[in-house]
């Protein structure tokens, strides 16, 4: 029998990489997602206020604010959702294996509330005045506790996806070692803010357009409460969430996240906190255009970096600590009856027991030497980084350009057959396989240089020829 490291082709997406694929879906769905969760705790707050103190007016809100999420959150999430599935599976099929082998049950339970949830938001919103308040306010608190539900259950599995936080669901392989990871209620707590937060911030979209002034100032500063609340909750959970991350992730982010990702976060998060004062100082200065544009800010100069910077910490793992980005089995998972590749993949290589590699590349020759380089470093390395000069943390970047096939090797081998740099994963390829993929590698910078030279040569000319 074949003996094999794994069981799928390599998704290699040029320049932007899979990861960047999966992080601009997610972006969206989780601005989508969120608002629809914090907005649905909104409801039931703000219809809570309605019932107790006979202010039916403030319902109106609600109505305008169902509707948009009707189209805003739900159509897009319903789009992104299946986006997010279709992108991790090409780009990571044992890793989704792994999730759904253990949360399997957990995601049936996510569905069937986000059933609830659908259902309730299109109740809410038409049967407002059309049956008693008491009843329609326990229809939207129903619709909050099943939105809610909802991120608690995919947080439980996206902790668990940066790691289990200690030994025992390696031995037991229990749902429930896994769901209670060390990094779950920090997590949890972290969204839960985020939700409010963005559920503030896009309700002043409809805030804005209420016509009755006093209506408009009671709503504009019940949100204004709630978004500053998420935020002073959020920095809390933060500084929590920092103390329940793995080693290597800790590391990543003192070391390898891009220089503007804390001053942008930090910017944004003042921003939000000047947003919410203001619109509860003068909340009939709030315009719908400025909340819109409070609302991409969040999402692009927020959203987009801190997404991007959970992602990277979590590298070079996609699950448990135990799968990395590139399919490979790094560890023994008793409990699961799991065995690591890398002991067959140092005895062996990639291309011999790769399912896909292809077979002319099965021999090594002169003539194929920088394919088969090609092949092991997209194999191994593309989920992370990209081949070209740009995108992803690009390869030739992170090797200064070297076309030194000896000093290239001698870092494959510290940094993966040794495990010496700990953000690194430990891939013990045997010498032959680091020799080609250290030559590809080289060729990378090589053509990189050739390009640059070119077009240096070409702005020379243009520049003789304004001259002339």
């Amino acid at each position: 029998m074949l003996e094999t490291i794994g069981l799928y082709p390599s998704w290699y997406v040029p320049v932007i990489g899979s990861a960047w694929v999966m992080g601009i879906i997610g972006t969206i769905h989780v601005l989508a997602s969120h608002t629809s969760v914090g907005a649905s705790w909104l409801f039931a707050l703000l219809e809570t206020k309605a019932v107790r103190e006979n202010k039916p007016e403030l319902m109106e809100y609600i109505r305008k604010y169902g509707v948009f999420l009707l189209v805003f959150s739900y159509i897009i999430g319903s789009i992104t959702g299946p986006g997010i599935w279709y992108a991790i599976t090409v780009a990571s099929p044992r890793g989704v294996g792994g999730l759904i082998h253990n949360f399997v049950w957990v995601w049936a339970a996510e569905w069937v509330y986000f059933t609830v949830e659908v259902i309730g938001v299109y109740a809410l919103v038409y049967l407002i005045g059309k049956i008693d308040p008491k009843t329609h306010l326990k229809l939207t608190w129903s619709f909050a506790i099943a939105s809610w539900a909802t991120m608690l259950l995919i947080v439980g599995i996206l902790s668990f996806m940066m790691w289990p936080g200690n030994e025992s669901w390696y031995q037991t392989g229990s749902t429930l070692d896994a769901f209670f990871n060390l990094n779950f209620f920090a997590h949890l707590g972290l969204r839960t803010a985020f939700m409010f937060a963005i559920a503030g911030a896009v309700g002043g979209i409809l805030a804005a357009t209420m016509k009755n002034d006093e209506v408009r100032i009671e709503i504009t500063r019940f949100l204004s409460k709630m978004g500053i609340a998420g935020l002073f909750l959020g920095v809390i959970m933060w500084m929590w969430y920092i103390q329940t991350l793995p080693e290597n992730a800790k590391i990543i982010m003192q070391t390898q996240l891009p220089s503007y990702i804390a001053p942008t976060l930090f910017g944004v998060l003042g921003a939000m906190l000047f947003y919410f004062v203001w619109t509860a100082w003068k909340p009939l200065q709030l315009r719908q255009g400025f909340a819109v544009a409070m609302t991409a800010v969040i999402a692009i100069a927020g959203l987009w970096p801190e997404e991007r910077s959970r992602e990277s910490i979590r590298k070079p793992y996609v699950a448990g600590q135990y799968v990395y980005s590139n399919q490979t089995i790094s560890r023994d998972v008793p409990g699961k009856e799991i065995t690591s590749n890398l002991p067959l993949i140092a005895e062996k290589g990639v291309l011999a027991t790769h399912p896909f590699a292809p077979a002319e590349l099965r021999q090594v020759t002169d003539a194929n030497r920088l394919q088969a380089g090609e092949f092991i470093a997209k194999v191994m390395c593309a989920n992370c980084h990209s081949m070209e000069d740009s995108g992803l943390r690009p390869m030739v970047q992170k090797l200064h350009g070297s076309t030194d096939v000896a000093m290239i090797k001698a870092y494959l081998q510290g940094a993966l057959a040794q495990g010496l740099v700990p953000y690194m994963p430990k891939i013990p390829l045997p010498d032959h396989e680091q020799q080609l993929v250290a030559e590809y590698l080289a060729s990378l910078s090589r053509q990189t240089q050739t390009v640059a030279e070119l077009a240096g040569s070409d702005s020379k000319i243009v520049a003789l020829k304004g001259e002339k």
